[in-house]
């Protein structure tokens, strides 16, 4: 780990991540709201919102993965820029680039609901702190993150991609 991501890691209080990278949770709203995507037969409470610090380092990546029934909000904080991979339910595959400079881009991108997404650094010498916000509240029950082997059987079409973004 070089200094830079050591300083932010100690300086924000962040962990390792699941899907990769690090992160911490800084907002969790006291406000339940029921969630009209849920199924009829789960809890459909969920907290208004929530809100993670999510750190990426050019030697890492985030694995594709889902949140089922909430849209997600990528934010860009500082450092470089980040490509954010997403495969919607029917098959189709699409990139969007966040970035801190408003000539190349925009600083957020949404993630809809039911999406498979990855995110990794523009460049592999940089890192990205980023925020993730989700509404409905995030809860780990409605995450997903299949082995490499299951997404390839569902996107073969996508296979070099989710090869380069998944790691098992």
């Amino acid at each position: 780990m070089n200094a830079s991501i050591k300083e932010l890691v100690e300086k924000f209080q962040l962990q390792p991540h699941p899907e990769g990278g690090y992160f911490r949770e800084v907002y969790r709203s006291e406000l339940f709201v029921e969630h009209p995507n849920m199924p009829q037969d789960s809890d459909t409470r969920r907290r208004s919102c929530s809100l993670i610090y999510f750190l990426l380092s050019g030697d890492s990546f985030s694995a594709f993965h889902r949140v089922k029934w909430t849209d997600e909000i990528w934010h860009l904080y500082a450092g470089g820029s980040v490509e954010l991979h997403v495969i919607d339910p029917l098959g189709n595959h699409s990139q969007k680039t966040i970035t801190t400079n408003p000539r190349d881009g925009e600083p957020a991108a949404v993630i809809p609901a039911g999406c498979w997404q990855a995110a990794r650094i523009v460049s592999s010498d940089d890192w990205a702190l980023c925020g993730c916000s989700v509404a409905p509240g995030f809860e780990f029950e409605d995450f997903e993150m299949p082995p490499r082997k299951d997404l390839l059987a569902i996107f073969p079409q996508h296979a070099d991609t989710i090869n380069a973004l998944t790691r098992r």
